[in-house]
């Protein structure tokens, strides 16, 4: 060959979508058409864009191996460079279309750095010296990120691959093991939780509610399919019922199957778990009144799901007891100041806006860092007056937990000028 090496263009059209947006299929298709071609693989990285397309390079001894996936067009460009004459590129290409499910390819090589062109030059090559041998080795983990874009903000994981995924009737759900935080539930492309920070949304949903109220007997959890709430209110002695409403049942399944510990408590004698719409439940309910509501879902979750308005918060507020609390997960006001401040006016039109109190947390895997919540009461409860601190102090050391403190929950309401400017208060 009068070339330093072999540039091989390769476009495979009519692929199957799903799995031109399926990360690990595509790792491992690459991976697959790079050993039956032959090639000595040294490396992988792959990352999945959001909300579909992935990129990923196979690094090998002879050179790369790269794809670029349009799932939207069941399209896939490949490109295979290798430095020497041994690559059975054939086999490669067979591989892929196979693997991607092609209707067609077009390809198409070019030879790079010709011989007849270059000067000669003889060059002396060291050898490398490695002195840090001391530093843990990452070789024998996987490259793949996780990316989850926001309009100008994006949050990245790096993980091992998908260890669940299936498309339910209402949403994609992924379980991921990522490196840094565990198992991770992914909805739809959003993170819902990890295994490593899950306790900060858990906690703060459930009992900064729980502490004002001080006497719940009776919840209700709208969402919450990983069990993380329910676990959480299942601490308090005086809960005597919880149901927990949640209209997905592939969550539960996958939660239950890879996140036991969360999922167990919706397993507890004192919690029925239904798989039902959470605006007909409610509107179907009979006489029995909660003491708290968690709406432990963010509209929109999924593009099929039923969307929360006025009508569904009315139903929350005539489903609790007079001294009744409801908490809603909301989207971050960084993320979406309009979108936020038009959900905080629906509940203040609702509850009226001198019983509607926004508080946050720090939650690292979600995209702004925080985590925001809407709280809301029927009987005048503001929440850090009701607070016995001593009480939330000693019940936080009995429990364990991990972020909630009397402290936190008072400075949890403790918002900054511009959140008070956007909210008008």
């Amino acid at each position: 060959m009068d070339a330093l090496g072999r540039h091989i263009l390769v476009e495979f059209f009519g692929c199957t979508p799903t799995l031109l947006n399926d990360v690990t299929h595509i790792e491992c298709s690459m991976v697959k058409a790079a050993t039956d071609a032959g090639l000595t693989i040294i490396n992988t990285s792959f990352h999945h864009f959001s909300p579909y397309g992935i990129s990923g390079v196979v690094v090998i001894q002879e050179s790369h191996l790269s794809i670029h996936t349009w799932p939207e067009y069941g399209f896939a460009a490949v490109d295979l460079f290798t430095c020497g004459g041994d690559c059975d590129s054939r086999s490669a290409q067979d591989s892929l279309e196979a693997s991607l499910a092609a209707d067609r390819t077009e390809s198409k090589e070019i030879a790079r750095g010709r011989m007849s062109r270059l000067p000669s030059i003889q060059q002396r090559v060291s050898a490398i010296s490695h002195t840090d041998l001391e530093k843990k080795s990452q070789s024998d983990q996987r490259n793949i990120w996780f990316t989850r874009r926001e309009q100008d903000i994006a949050l990245s994981l790096r993980h091992g691959g998908q260890i669940f995924s299936s498309q339910s009737e209402y949403q994609k759900v992924e379980i991921l093991d990522t490196y840094g935080y565990g198992k991770m539930l992914v909805l739809d492309g959003s993170v819902t939780l990890t295994e490593r920070d899950e306790f900060v949304y858990h906690e703060m949903i459930a009992h900064v509610p729980a502490q004002i109220h001080k006497e719940i007997r009776r919840a209700l959890v709208i969402g919450g399919g990983d069990g993380g709430a329910t676990r959480e209110l299942l601490r308090y002695e005086t809960i005597e019922q919880i149901d927990v409403v949640e209209i997905d049942r592939i969550v539960v399944e996958a939660c239950s199957q890879h996140l036991p510990d969360l999922a167990d408590a919706l397993h507890d004698r004192r919690v029925t778990l239904r798989i039902s719409d959470g605006i007909d439940f409610l509107q179907n309910l009979g006489s029995q009144p909660y003491d708290v509501v968690l709406v432990d879902a963010i509209e929109p979750a999924g593009e099929t799901l039923p969307a929360f308005n006025s009508k569904f918060y009315q139903s929350v507020c005539q489903a609790l007891t007079p001294r009744g609390l409801m908490v809603i997960h909301t989207i971050p006001p960084a993320l979406d100041p309009v979108r936020f401040k038009e959900l905080y006016d629906v509940v203040s039109s609702v509850f009226g806006k001198e019983e509607v109190f926004c508080y946050m947390a720090l939650l690292p895997t979600y995209t702004t860092g925080t985590v925001s919540f809407l709280l809301a009461s029927k009987d005048h409860l503001e929440p850090r007056a009701e607070l016995d601190r001593e009480a939330a102090d000693a019940f936080s050391d009995a429990e364990h937990l991990q972020y909630y403190t009397g402290e936190i929950h008072k400075a949890a309401f403790a918002l900054p000028p511009h959140l008070r400017r956007l909210l008008e208060i």
